[in-house]
């Protein structure tokens, strides 16, 4: 993907017409948090019970819940996704070199749509993590940046909660000694207040929490939260996974001790999962912040809200641990909920699945912008004003490791088609049913997530569900050509059952 000088000035409008405009326009807040499942917010039925987010639920509540959103399959496509509205394998010049996570693009092959609303006289800002490149794009995608750029210091890339070397607006860079989630919020409470911003222009501010990722270190004040807590283990925490792809049936991250209970170096599945629960404490108090920084500063039925997350995070499902990439919902699927009073649905529930590439299409049609270049997803604004509406539209992801754009058109043999130990493929979910084709030669998967939601029952390998299986097959083939997607020629062939 490329876009050229007179691409970009055919989406600019008039100067006068942007002045009448930029008054009536939405200011925009997306809160993206970091590889944090859906089942860890109390408004989702999936949550354990013991789980309380009452000011994430209340955004709910306020607003429309998406019931699965697919966003991406790791942090760095998930972004790259969201910055340009288009898959991963057409995310053009994205990639990794360096130390990991070192990564870089080339702006004008992989231009980010936050430069075309602040050509159209949006005041437009980041804060936290930054994970696409080391270029941040300061100054040309972003008026207002406080980031905490991972790929440039990969040194750091394990500092989520502490000691972050953050840069202030693309000049001096500074080590962050205090809870990452606090900082971020404040930071963002004072943008939303107007300072460091143009308060005659409309805003758009993407807030990146780190938080819940890896090592999931709670603030001071939360770690004694949630003792005593109790679930079931997940059922195919250990091998083997009856119908299952030959490479799923190698995860393997637990092992039994004397009790036969999960523990991974020594650890139980049960601290693991207090801990991650634990640093969403901090997530559900600065999205109380930040909401009530909107209302007290007047601009809160002028501001559009989005909350989501890059991925899940599985723990123990399917055998994981701490792991996203997988296809499986514990693995990628993410929260999102959508609020603005008076312009969307309140307190409503949408079945519809959606993925990542249709949030960008959706903010610019609220913004009452055009889309500067072809973007794979759809416009969600229907689906706000009333969640019935007819949706007959199946969503797509595809996963390609660590391959971007035309560096995916040549599909990898061997591990190389692997991330995480997870192969390629690329997932086709309906408002029922998914179907997983891997981009590998092994056994394609297929569930009824409303009679099956753990993902235990691999309908793919039963005669009695072949139609569905090669309908939804021609289904994922077609959601590939829709996208120009390049290796859609080029899939190795599927094992049958």
């Amino acid at each position: 993907m490329s876009i050229t000088r007179r691409q970009m000035l055919a989406t600019l409008p008039a100067a006068a017409a942007a002045a009448q405009n930029k008054t009536k326009r939405p200011n925009i807040l997306f809160i993206y948090t970091d590889d944090h499942s859906y089942r860890t917010l109390s408004c989702y039925p999936d949550a354990f019970p013991w789980v309380k987010t009452p000011n994430i639920d209340a955004l709910a509540a306020s607003g429309v819940r998406f019931n699965a959103s697919y966003n991406g399959a790791w942090c760095m496509p998930s972004r790259a996704i969201m910055l340009t509205g288009r898959h991963q394998f057409a995310v053009e010049s994205m990639r990794m070199e360096g130390p990991y996570p070192g990564s870089a693009y080339d702006p004008e092959k992989c231009p980010f749509w936050p430069r075309v609303f602040r050509a159209n006289g949006y005041f437009t800002g980041q804060i936290g993590k930054w994970h696409t490149g080391t270029d941040t794009g300061h100054g040309r995608d972003w008026d207002y940046q406080l980031v905490w750029n991972r790929p440039k210091y990969t040194e750091t890339s394990q500092n989520y909660y502490y000691n972050q070397p953050i840069t202030y607006q693309g000049g001096k860079t500074e080590v962050l000694k205090r809870y990452s989630t606090d900082q971020y919020t404040d930071w963002a409470v004072e943008f939303i207040e107007g300072k460091g911003r143009d308060t005659s222009k409309p805003w758009f501010l993407w807030l990146c929490y780190g938080a819940v990722h890896s090592p999931y270190q709670p603030a001071e004040r939360h770690k004694n939260e949630l003792a005593g807590i109790d679930f079931d283990t997940p059922k195919d925490i250990f091998p083997p996974r009856a119908g299952k792809p030959d490479w799923a049936q190698k995860i393997n991250s637990w092992e039994k001790d004397a009790n036969g209970q999960p523990v991974s170096n020594g650890r139980s599945l049960t601290s693991y999962v207090r801990q991650y629960h634990q640093g969403v404490y901090g997530l559900d108090e600065g999205v109380k912040r930040v909401m009530e920084s909107l209302k007290a500063s007047g601009q809160l039925e002028k501001t559009f809200v989005i909350f989501t997350s890059d991925q899940g995070l599985a723990f123990g499902q399917h055998g994981f641990k701490g792991v996203k990439v997988a296809a499986y919902d514990a693995n990628v699927r993410s929260p999102l909920i959508f609020s603005m009073p008076g312009r969307i649905a309140k307190g409503k529930v949408c079945t519809a699945p959606v993925t990542g590439v249709d949030i960008a299409p959706t903010i610019f049609s609220v913004a009452g912008l055009k889309l500067p270049w072809e973007m794979h997803g759809r416009d969600l604004s229907p689906l706000l004003k009333n969640p019935n509406t007819s949706w007959p539209h199946p969503v797509i992801m595809a996963a390609t490791g660590q391959k971007f754009g035309s560096d995916t058109y040549q599909i990898p043999a061997g591990k190389g088609a692997f991330h995480n130990d997870v192969p390629w493929y690329v997932l086709l979910r309906d408002r029922r049913y998914k179907y997983v084709r891997p981009l590998i030669e092994d056994l394609e998967e297929l569930y009824d997530l409303e009679k099956d939601p753990d993902e235990l029952d691999n309908l793919a390998v039963k005669p009695e569900h072949r139609p569905r299986l090669l309908a939804m097959r021609e289904q994922c083939i077609a959601e590939l050509r829709r996208s120009k997607c390049g290796f859609v020629d080029n899939l190795p062939k599927v094992k049958e059952a």
